[in-house]
């Protein structure tokens, strides 16, 4: 991954890593069973990055239009700590969890794939949109990922901020000693 070196100082002063869920989190496509069950189709190498990256100090928050009990589940099993479910104007929520853990705009990286997201991807520190976001997501963002949602765009960008912050090899060590 061949970042600029104004993104990598961006990432560096990252303490929260927020995500959407439908187009980021997932390919973007809603699934419905028979009986009007929800699914949703999760990229595990995602999850695990999302897991290295709290393992490395950087929070990791979710905020997203849509409500689902799959999403809750998800985020359970990574334990991930701020969910925000059935939110429509994100920015509110956006700017109270920012308050409630006293962190700066400069110190929060966002992915988000729809202009629904652009109130909170034009004041963030590190704004990023999966390679099939909307063109008008990819026309304000810094980061414009090389994967698609649902497909590893939260897994480079986690990788992005480790790699910043020299927590990566740290990961890299643990698994190789670990393979031995």
């Amino acid at each position: 991954m061949n970042v600029p070196s104004p993104i990598i100082e961006k990432a560096k002063k990252i303490k929260l890593l927020l995500l959407d869920v439908d187009g980021v989190m997932t390919n973007n496509f809603l699934y419905y069973s028979d009986s009007g069950e929800e699914l949703k189709s999760f990229y595990t190498r995602d999850g695990h990055g999302m897991v290295m990256l709290q393992k490395s100090s950087v929070e990791i928050g979710i905020i997203t239009g849509r409500k689902s009990q799959l999403v809750a589940n998800r985020m359970r099993d990574l334990k991930v700590k701020h969910l925000y479910q059935g939110v429509p104007d994100k920015l509110p929520t956006f700017l109270q969890l920012m308050e409630t853990l006293d962190i700066g705009f400069d110190e929060v990286a966002y992915i988000g794939d729809d202009i629904l997201d652009l109130p909170i991807l034009t004041r963030v520190g590190l704004s990023a949109t999966p390679a099939d976001g909307d063109p008008e997501v990819k026309s304000r963002v810094d980061h414009i990922s090389s994967f698609n949602g649902g497909q590893g765009c939260v897994r480079e960008m986690c990788e992005l901020i480790m790699k910043a912050q020299d927590t990566w090899q740290g990961h890299m060590d643990f698994y190789l000693r670990e393979s031995l």
